[in-house]
C-alpha cells in the first residue's frame, strides 16, 4: 500500500449459510475467512479530522480499480492463520487470571500460587481456550511493579500449569518477565504497551518465538484517565495498531504470530469505548485477529447500576455478542462459563444450532 489513508468498515453483516449464499452470488465477501459476510463498506480516506467517507455495495467493490483500497480490502477478507496454534474459526476464550493484589474487578482473590492454579484450571474446564496470567495491576491509578516481584507472582503459578491444556499468555509490559514465562511454558506475550513501555520487549518476543498481542492505551495506567483525548479515536487507534505490526515485523516477529486488541478502557472515555464497539470491524483492514478485552469494566457501569465489577457481567456478555457480530474472534474475560453460553446462544441463532 501506498502512503495514502484507506481504512474500511465493513457493515451488512450475513452469517453461516446466508453469507454463504450472498457469497456465491456475488454480494458479499468473506470477512477475515470466517463464516460471516458483508455486503457493503464504508471507505473512509484522509487523516483524522480530515477524512472523507463513502459507501459502497460489494457489486461495486468488484468493479473498482484503486489499488489502495485492494489492498486493505485483502486484508479484511484474508483468512487468519491459527493463533498460538488456536484455530479462529470460531470465538475463543482468554480466562483471566490476575495474581495481584491490586487489580480492578478480582485483585486478592489469586494472588496465592495453589488458588491461582486452581482458578486457572476451572477457567479452562469452563471453557477458555487461553489462560492469562498477569503479576501486574494495569487499572486506571495503578503503579508499576518490580521485576523480581511479577517474578515471585507468576513464575510459581506458570510452573503449576503445565497438564493444564490451556495455551499459556502472560500479561506483562517486561522484557525480562516474558523470557522467564516462555521458559515456564507461556506461548503468548500479551503487552498492554504493545512493546512501547520495555525497550527490550520488542526483541525478547521475537527470540522466544511467542505470539503476540498489541494493545492500544493512551498514556500510563497512573493517569490514563485523566483526561483521555483524541481527535478521531477509531482512526488514530487504528494508526497506532498498524504501525506498532508493522514494527514487530520489521523486528522478525511474523504477521501470523501477531493480534490485535483497541484497549477499551486504556485511556479512553465511555464516548471513545462507544466508537471503538460500533467501528469493530474497521480493524480487520489491519489483517490480524482482534482481541476484545472489555470484561467487567469501568465504562461499563455508564449503563446502569454495576458499581461493583462482578456485577458488570450482564455488560460484558454483551459486549462479547457485538463485537462477535463484527468478526472479533478472541475474547478475554473474567466470566469464561457466561460468556461461553452468551457467545453460544448468539452462535445458534446466527449460524444454526450445531455450529
Amino acid at each position: 500500500m501506498s502512503d495514502r489513508k484507506i481504512y474500511l468498515r465493513p457493515l451488512g453483516f450475513l452469517y453461516g449459510p446466508q453469507a454463504y449464499a450472498a457469497i456465491e452470488d456475488g454480494l458479499a465477501l468473506p470477512l477475515a475467512g470466517s463464516a460471516i459476510a458483508f455486503t457493503s463498506v464504508e471507505l473512509i480516506e484522509g487523516e483524522p479530522k480530515k477524512s472523507k467517507a463513502f459507501m459502497f455495495s460489494v457489486p461495486m467493490l468488484s468493479e473498482a480499480g484503486d489499488p489502495d483500497l485492494r489492498a486493505r480490502l485483502d486484508q479484511v477478507m484474508q483468512p487468519r492463520p491459527p493463533f498460538a496454534g488456536l484455530d479462529l474459526s470460531r470465538p475463543a476464550l482468554m480466562g483471566i487470571v490476575n495474581v495481584t493484589p491490586d487489580s480492578f474487578s478480582d485483585g486478592g482473590l489469586y494472588d496465592e500460587t495453589e488458588g491461582a492454579v486452581t482458578h486457572a484450571a476451572q477457567l479452562k474446564k469452563d471453557g477458555a481456550a487461553i489462560v492469562d496470567i498477569g503479576g501486574e495491576s494495569t487499572r486506571p491509578g495503578s503503579d508499576t511493579v518490580a521485576v523480581d516481584e511479577e517474578l515471585d507472582r507468576v513464575i510459581p503459578v506458570l510452573k503449576g500449569l503445565k497438564g493444564n491444556g490451556a495455551i499459556i499468555s502472560i500479561d506483562t509490559r517486561k522484557a525480562d518477565v516474558a523470557r522467564a514465562a516462555a521458559k515456564a511454558g507461556a506461548k503468548i506475550f500479551n503487552d498492554v504497551s504493545a512493546f512501547t513501555y520495555d525497550p527490550d520487549s520488542l526483541q525478547a518476543a521475537a527470540e522466544m518465538g511467542m505470539d503476540v498481542v498489541l494493545m492500544h492505551a493512551q498514556g500510563e495506567p497512573k493517569t490514563m484517565q485523566d483526561n483521555p483525548s483524541y481527535d478521531d479515536v477509531v482512526l488514530e487507534v487504528f494508526d497506532y495498531l498498524e504501525a506498532r505490526i508493522q514494527t514487530c515485523v520489521a523486528a522478525g516477529i511474523p504477521k501470523a504470530r501477531i493480534a490485535a486488541d483497541p484497549g477499551l478502557g486504556f485511556g479512553k472515555t465511555l464516548e471513545h469505548n462507544l466508537a471503538l464497539f460500533a467501528n469493530t470491524s474497521l480493524f480487520h483492514g489491519l489483517g490480524v485477529p482482534l482481541l476484545i478485552g472489555a470484561s467487567r469494566k469501568q465504562f461499563i457501569r455508564g449503563f446502569g447500576q454495576g458499581a461493583e465489577p462482578k456485577s458488570r457481567e450482564p455488560g460484558s456478555h454483551a459486549a462479547a455478542i457485538a463485537t462477535a457480530s463484527q468478526g472479533a474472534q478472541l475474547f478475554r474475560v473474567h466470566d469464561v462459563a457466561g460468556t461461553s453460553q452468551a457467545l453460544g446462544v448468539w452462535r445458534a441463532a446466527m449460524f444454526g444450532a450445531e455450529n
